[in-house]
């Protein structure tokens, strides 16, 4: 298991070509993996047209059940991705991704793989997210607008903006998951 350097965070517009690489790379996993994946999904704002993003292709990798996931992962490595996480008893996914170097010398990820169990709080979390953000085009602006004004508040520092990032889309979650709760 690699540990992800920190590097600065790069936010792009929205490029069309993102969906391409994204069937390329769902091509692919599901060919490596020959039948132990089920299903594979594009998440993230490179999956919601015209968004800003870090230009990183982020997938869920779905299997059937928790054994699964070791043999996945493996085979997932052998298109170049390295894990960045491990499966464990409470936390039941594998982080991999894939490198890319730039002319810094820092590392940033072109692909992220989120290989977990089909059907599971975190994959029923991220489809929602996206499908949401997705329906809603002023829910959308407004999450860009707070991600450019995290990006400006933490410098470009990844950590920071991540965990800032991750505390608005936990409240964002829990808000469309209670307006679901009141239909």
């Amino acid at each position: 298991m690699v540990k992800q350097e920190s590097t600065s965070v790069r936010l792009m517009h929205y490029d069309p070509r993102w969906r391409q690489e994204y069937k390329q790379t769902c091509s692919g996993l599901l060919h490596a993996c020959e039948g132990w994946l089920c299903s594979v999904e594009h998440i993230g704002s490179t999956a919601i047209p015209g968004m800003i993003a870090q230009p990183t292709i982020d997938v869920l990798a779905g299997v059937k059940h928790e054994h699964e996931l070791s043999e996945a992962a493996i085979r997932i490595e052998g298109l170049n991705f390295v894990a960045t996480s491990e499966a464990s008893d409470s936390l039941k996914q594998v982080t991999l991704q894939k490198p890319r170097r730039l002319v810094s010398g820092q590392n940033e990820p072109t692909h992220r793989v989120f290989l977990m169990l089909e059907g599971s709080d975190a994959w029923l979390r991220a489809l929602l997210l996206r499908d949401y953000l997705a329906s809603q085009p002023e829910v959308a602006l407004q999450y860009e607008e707070v991600k450019m004004l995290h990006w400006k508040e933490c410098q470009g520092d990844r950590a920071a903006y991540e965990l800032a990032k991750a505390i608005y889309l936990t409240h964002l979650v829990d808000q469309i998951e209670a307006a679901k709760d009141n239909c």
